[in-house]
């Protein structure tokens, strides 16, 4: 007597089992389940953490982007009732991360001596000026911050805070500010390159509907600069990274400085954007800006 289809062989126990036609049940057609795949990449993810966390710039960026988005949630419940206690908690950990920062900062003005070093043979003049500049500057912000670290310590209770602040406001400010110039400076090369790359490929540029000529009209031109804006820096994602972390960057000095006043909300979302920034160019080296 035939078995009915769908009725496998009987099992040694004498209980049929039902068989499954192969694409219908289980595992789907063509796709695998490697249960060591998906723990390998587990464990790289594991390690790439471990590895971030063991630089004291990863760490250090942890702690920024935690003091900035204490500063940020700080602002958005301060209007509300009832938030009091919240906000107290925030502020607290907010100072208490800022002075665990100026630890892992100690050693920074080696890295900015380092860095200047490195800056002064860069092969391009607009680089090699701009950024020994900005690394200078980062070296008296670092002792500046230094100074201030032993005053909060109490070991020089004579050292004047706020004029020692405004000394290192001013220098990181005039940092990042020659840092945005470079950052410019290679946007514009990275123009020219794309309206050059798209004359090799024999493309007029006055017949390209999104083309790159000079408008009359002032919304045409200023539509065609932006779209050769996204398109350069869509083929260069570290110096958009370097620029968009300057640009947020600067809030915080500007504010201080009384150059242009802004909130504690703006500041906070600046600064959390800028450590994300930063996070990124750590855990990913090749999404650091390089200097040639």
């Amino acid at each position: 007597m035939r078995r009915p289809h769908g009725i496998g062989r009987p099992s040694p126990s004498g209980v049929s089992r039902l068989t499954c036609p192969r694409g219908l049940g289980g595992a789907p057609r063509g796709l695998t389940t490697d249960p060591s795949a998906t723990l390998g990449l587990e464990l790289g993810a594991m390690d790439a953490f471990t590895r971030f966390t063991n630089q004291t710039q990863g760490r250090d960026r942890l702690l920024r982007a935690t003091q900035y988005t204490c500063m940020l949630l700080r602002y958005l419940l301060e209007p509300k009732a009832g938030k009091e206690k919240v906000v107290m908690k925030l502020k607290e950990l907010e100072s208490s991360v800022s002075t665990g920062r100026k630890w892992f900062r100690l050693g920074n003005v080696v890295h900015a001596v380092q860095a200047t070093q490195q800056s002064i043979h860069a092969t391009d003049l607009v680089p090699r000026v701009c950024l020994t500049i900005a690394n200078l500057n980062r070296v008296v912000y670092f002792i500046c911050d230094t100074v201030l670290w032993v005053r909060s310590t109490g070991l020089a209770s004579s050292i004047n805070k706020e004029k020692w602040r405004m000394w290192a406001t001013r220098h990181y400010y005039y940092s990042v500010l020659l840092s945005l110039v470079r950052d410019l400076y290679e946007i514009s090369l990275q123009m020219e390159r794309v309206v050059r790359d798209r004359a090799k490929r024999g493309k007029s540029l006055s017949q390209d509907p999104l083309g790159y000529s000079v408008a009359k009209d002032e919304t045409e031109w200023l539509q065609s600069f932006l779209l050769l804006l996204f398109r350069s820096l869509r083929k260069h994602p570290p110096l958009l990274l370097d620029t968009v972390k300057n640009l947020c960057d600067i809030l915080d000095p500007l504010d201080q400085l009384g150059i242009y006043k802004s909130n504690p909300g703006v500041i906070g979302l600046g600064g959390l954007v800028s450590s994300i920034a930063g996070i990124i160019t750590v855990a990913c080296p090749h999404m650091k800006l390089k200097t040639h």
